[in-house]
């Protein structure tokens, strides 16, 4: 089945492609992450130094049925298949086949699709290695995930929560949410979120406001970011700054950044305004930092640095967290394609097929066989009809009157009218004709010879016409049940997806693509049995009409040479 499913795939596209050495025999999978900073992907336009890179794993490009159940086992090597990575985990549930990873790249660089490293998992003996904010760079003051069951609001480190409830959605942009319903977060001040007066700070934050007509989605002393008029704002001691479109119901990263005399405004990695400004001192008694007031909707990944990032790295860290994900794209690989080749595209295909899915094609294949059977045996049919029929004509019509006595030499066994012909002599010889003294044939008895013989007409049409039948089934059939099978593989995978809450690109495509591969196999069984059969069908047209144009022939030739005048 899987061969007759390669014979599907078009382009080179689809064929196989390279794999590294594998880091570790004791890991039995790995998902390579590339990070696409291409025109294709997120492009930058220079490298970009530790990056903390969001890595989303789902069902469709990690198997955690070989991880541990905490995600411990879990190793995340550079591109070279030997450098170790630092990381840390936000969320790991094994049970809902969803992860979450934060990985610190060193280095992205500019302009490829080559940027790429592995998620390694599938040794039970492993220990855990992953450890408290290792994905981030010691720029990093804080990283509030709301994913945190015990501590809601705490940063990224554990060193701290929210001095206010924080109520969460599990299962938000990345993981988890906090839900916002217009009363601020508030966190206290502490020395570790401290920035001195003329300093740098970096702020980031995802929210996904109801209404965008105002509210305060952060504030900390005199610096502020907020919503004025469907537009993003914000304000650094006395300058201010607006910008950028706002849409409500819309995930929508805001960034802030101070240093150097300047004040910048990000939305969505994108800089929108900027102002000159100096940063004042923040986290004084009286500076709490604030989220959310004035807001309902959701918030995510409030990260706040003591530097300035610059527009390559918010761009890139927004393509990385967002929901579209263009950024990173990730492939599920096994030990077993180590020395030899990945799966390529069409092998993640066929690993997301779901069961109906396979279902579907299997009757899809054993159609494919049938028409295959079908269209070859009436080909060969078909041809050796042709042969005999033209070495039958022959000798009827060099007959002369003797016509009767055709029997005598030889046999067409494949020749529907040789077999007509035997037919009309039968009638013949049931009359005497052409024996001694016997009487002409009158009109009745010749119709009723004719009649004789076109019964045989009929039967030799059926004859012809048989099993073409499978081939109709086929073309009209094999569409319709690929179609079948994509849209149940479809709903199957948005069920999946409302079930966990992770919308993302990574998350969707692997079902979907798969779900389409039922409409190739049906388009793969319909297309050759339609070509098939319009070119059988064709000759068995003609082979019919020489059929009725020979029964004329030779009941003409019968009422010339028996009949009464």
């Amino acid at each position: 089945m899987r061969t007759f499913l390669a014979a599907l795939a078009l382009g080179a596209a689809l064929l196989p492609t390279g794999a590294h050495a594998w880091w570790n025999k004791d890991w039995t999978q790995r998902t390579r992450i590339t990070l696409n900073t291409s025109a294709q992907g997120v492009q930058t336009k220079e490298p970009v130094a530790a990056l903390a890179v969001a890595v989303r794993l789902h069902s469709g490009n990690f198997d955690f049925a070989a991880a541990k159940e905490d995600g411990a086992d879990l190793r995340v090597v550079a591109g070279d298949d030997k450098t170790p990575l630092k990381f840390s985990i936000e969320r790991f549930d094994a049970v809902n086949e969803l992860a979450v990873l934060w990985v610190q790249v060193p280095t992205v660089a500019a302009g490829s699709a080559a940027n790429a490293f592995y998620v390694y998992a599938g040794n039970a003996k492993a220990a855990g290695e992953a450890s408290v904010g290792a994905g981030f760079d010691a720029a990093l003051l804080a990283a509030f995930h709301f994913s945190d069951a015990k501590a809601p609001g705490a940063d990224h480190a554990g060193a701290f929560g929210a001095d206010t409830p924080v109520v969460t959605e599990t299962n938000g942009l990345l993981a988890g949410s906090a839900k916002l319903d217009g009363t601020a977060i508030v966190w206290r001040p502490l020395d570790k979120l401290k920035l001195d007066a003329a300093g740098t700070m970096t702020v980031t934050l995802w929210i996904k406001p109801e209404a965008v007509a105002t509210g305060s989605v952060l504030q900390w002393g005199p610096v502020g970011i907020s919503l004025q008029d469907g537009k993003a704002a914000a304000r650094v001691d006395k300058a201010t700054l607006a910008g950028g479109d706002m849409a409500p119901g819309a995930w929508t990263q805001l960034g802030l950044t101070v240093g150097g005399g300047k004040a910048m405004l990000y939305v969505n990695g994108a800089m929108v305004a900027q102002a000159d400004a100096v940063l004042p001192v923040l986290n004084t008694p009286a500076t709490p930092l604030r989220v959310g007031e004035g807001i309902k909707g959701l918030a995510e990944e409030l990260q706040i640095s003591n530097t300035v990032r610059s527009p390559e790295w918010l761009r890139l860290a927004a393509g990385a967290q967002g929901a579209e994900g263009k950024l990173v794209a990730a492939l599920k690989e096994t030990s077993d394609t180590a020395d030899g080749a990945s799966p390529g595209y069409f092998g993640v295909l066929v690993k997301n097929l779901t069961v109906d899915a396979w279902v579907v094609i299997v009757i899809l294949g054993i159609m494919f066989v049938v028409a295959m059977w079908v269209m070859a045996a009436k080909a060969v049919f078909v041809s050796k009809v042709d042969k005999d029929n033209r070495g039958f004509l022959q000798r009827f019509r060099g007959a002369s009157n003797n016509m009767l006595q055709l029997e005598k030499g030889a046999a067409h066994p494949n020749s529907p009218l040789f077999r007509l012909y035997q037919a009309g002599t039968r009638e013949l010889n049931k009359r005497n004709v052409g024996q001694a003294n016997s009487a002409l044939l009158s009109g009745a008895s010749i119709d009723a010879v004719k009649a004789s013989v076109d019964a045989d007409l009929v039967r030799e049409s059926h004859r012809l016409n048989a099993q073409m039948v499978l081939l109709t089934i086929a073309i009209s059939g094999g569409p319709f049940l690929g179609l079948l099978g994509t849209v149940v593989g479809v709903m199957i995978t948005f069920a999946a997806i409302a079930a966990a809450g992770d919308v993302n690109v990574n998350a969707i495509a692997p079902g979907i693509a798969a779900a389409l591969l039922c409409t190739v196999a049906g388009l793969a069984v319909a297309i050759p049995a339609l070509f098939g059969y319009n070119y059988l069908a064709s000759r068995i047209k003609n082979i019919s009409s020489d059929m009725q144009i020979f029964v004329d022939e030779f009941i003409t030739r019968v009422a010339e040479v028996y009949g009464a005048p």
